[in-house]
């Protein structure tokens, strides 16, 4: 049975560079329109109707006493809840607050590596840990762990940027 499976594949054409690019390219424009772009409209759609009905504003000062401990806006909670659904959608929320003037650099830069440490849990549970049938007991601890991981890189890469920057 091996002999005939590795006769089939050394008769096979093999493929060119240019057939191996085309692919990986069909593959990324896949991804990138069934899966990033959502997420980014998605955010851009929440930021904006969040800003236009004033509740970024409310967000802003209900957890501006919080964010200041990590020297960001109330706002930029927004960042940090939305990188529980989606990496990418926070990642919109962020440059879309930087735009708007609520994030200056620096703010921006300390919020980049805590959208990529809480790689939208939310998300991985239902793909990865529900249907690996994982106790969901452990779902909260993971969700913690998560938030204590943005928290903490927050505060890091904001001292790399004060001391080196």
């Amino acid at each position: 049975m091996e002999a005939k499976e590795n006769a089939a594949a050394a008769s096979a054409p093999k493929k060119t560079i240019l057939d191996l690019f085309v692919e990986g390219a069909r593959s990324g424009w896949t991804i990138g329109t069934t899966s990033l772009l959502p997420n980014v409209i998605m955010a851009f759609v929440i930021i904006r109707v969040l800003d236009i009905t004033g509740l970024l504003h409310l967000i802003g000062v209900v957890f501006s006493p919080v964010m200041a401990l990590w020297g960001l806006p109330g706002e930029a909670a927004t960042v940090i809840v939305t990188s529980f659904m989606s990496m990418g959608g926070a990642a919109s929320v962020a440059a879309t607050l930087f735009m708007d003037g609520k994030l200056d650099p620096i703010q921006l830069s300390s919020l980049v590596p805590g959208i990529y440490l809480m790689g939208n849990p939310v998300q991985n549970i239902g793909r990865c840990l529900g249907i690996s049938g994982t106790n969901t007991k452990h779902y909260v601890p993971i969700l913690v762990i998560s938030f204590i991981n943005v928290l903490l890189s927050i505060w890091v890469m904001r001292l790399l940027l004060l001391v080196f920057g």
